[in-house]
């Protein structure tokens, strides 16, 4: 079924982002790109913006690219949320109670959690409301409650956890003004980059994906979703994930 020709990807600067918007480019969809850091690459379909997730006045600001029609159309047909944090120089996932502290917990609920549901409040309003839309944010099967057998990384884990719940209120609400409408997590696996580096030597041979194999199986995901997926989470092999 396609994404639509026009798609927003939030933290198109990362990893999984950056590779959201080639692999969007390379099959013919016009992409508004946005990502606090710089982002790489020019092209007349891609059209770039500045996003901070931490600031509600920036996550806004960003939407007048849109609303300026900038692709030629002032609305989107997908919304791509690509950014999440599991460390940092400061930050490191807990292994007992002992590592916890409050601004671990406030800062991946942050990032994790509070700057998606509000990337989805200013920009669900630019998807078409007559047709299917997908709104995607990227969550993590350690979020599953359900699949949790190791327990450690509490504040990620939480997060996570707290997003799945965020993304199926979405999809309720959302459902009353666009009954075609897709609201869905993803789990990209675990995928090469900066975010899992620490913990690539724990993973199984085969299962380190590059960036755009990854996104080249979550985009397949997302094309087959029907709106009885609406408010689930989807691993990148299809697997829906349990909550």
């Amino acid at each position: 079924m396609g994404l639509g020709p026009v798609v927003a990807v939030i933290g198109a600067s990362g990893s999984i982002g950056a590779a959201f918007v080639q692999q969007l480019l390379n099959t013919g969809c016009e992409v508004y790109a946005f990502s606090r850091r710089e982002i790489e690459g020019d092209n007349e379909v891609l059209h770039k913006g500045q996003l901070d997730l931490l600031d509600e006045g920036s996550i806004s600001a960003a939407t007048n690219l849109v609303k300026s029609g900038a692709s030629g159309s002032k609305h989107l047909d997908a919304v791509i949320v690509c950014t999440g944090l599991l460390h940092d120089d400061a930050v490191q996932p807990e292994k007992s109670l002992r590592d916890l502290s409050i601004d671990k917990f406030q800062q991946l609920f942050e990032v994790n959690t509070i700057g998606p549901a509000l990337v989805a409040k200013h920009f669900l309003p630019l998807l078409h409301r007559d047709r299917r839309v997908i709104f995607a944010a990227l969550s993590a099967r350690v979020g599953s409650i359900a699949d949790n057998r190791l327990g450690g990384w509490y504040a990620y884990r939480a997060s996570k956890a707290a997003l799945n719940m965020v993304i199926k209120n979405i999809s309720i609400e959302y459902a009353r003004r666009n009954p075609a409408g897709i609201v869905v997590g993803l789990h990209p696996g675990t995928v090469d980059s900066a975010l899992s580096k620490p913990f690539q030597a724990r993973v199984a041979e085969g299962k380190l994906f590059t960036p755009a194999y990854s996104v080249s199986h979550l985009v397949k995901v997302l094309e087959g979703l029907t709106q009885e997926d609406t408010g689930e989470c989807f691993a990148w092999d299809g697997q829906r994930i349990e909550p």
